[in-house]
């Protein structure tokens, strides 16, 4: 159990945004449902508080939140989907999709694959590039702030940021021309 409470409430107010933002992004742009999400995931920490201590908090939350707002979406998209089910009619003609609309949601569902790789690899190659390019980049919180986040000096950020990128660009940089080759 969490050694104290000033502790948990220093974390809370470090990482409940991201928290947060992770969740709505994730949940489809529920605000009601990311802020349950947070609620959820600050409680699973404050259990398990002295098993994570030490180990990438920031991740963990990430981590708990969007995978909580997955499921949510997951669950969500089977309800309105047997509910569309029963409302369709005879009446109402069948429309198939286009293969254009396929060949769309299909390149994005790509894309979907090759960012959570991307963001993965960063993970596994390096956690402080996951961290600085997840909060900068993907959550859009300013630089400035990331910095302050990490405890870190804004230069040491944009370091940080670079090396990333430059790694992103190495491993990743094929991959992603091939896939916007094909819009």
């Amino acid at each position: 159990m969490l050694t104290g409470n000033r502790e948990f409430n220093e974390i809370y107010e470090k990482y409940k945004n991201l928290v947060l933002k992770a969740a709505y992004i994730y949940s489809g742009n529920n605000y009601d449902v990311a802020e349950d999400i947070t609620q959820d995931t600050f409680l699973k920490l404050y259990t398990k508080f002295d098993d994570l201590k030490g180990g990438n908090l920031s991740a963990w939350l990430f981590t708990t939140a969007k995978n909580a707002a997955l499921n949510y979406k997951k669950k969500h998209d089977r309800e309105i989907l047997s509910v569309d089910d029963e409302e369709y009619t005879d009446d109402e003609p069948y429309r198939e999709s286009t293969e254009e609309e396929y060949a769309e949601n299909e390149l994005k569902r790509e894309r979907a694959r090759l960012h959570d790789r991307i963001f993965q690899g960063l993970m596994e190659k390096n956690p402080r590039w996951y961290e600085a390019v997840f909060l900068a980049y993907y959550m859009e919180i300013p630089q400035e702030k990331v910095a302050q986040m990490m405890d870190i000096r804004l230069g040491v950020l944009h370091s940080i940021l670079h090396r990333a990128k430059k790694w992103i660009r190495k491993t990743y940089g094929v991959e992603y021309e091939e896939m916007n080759r094909k819009e």
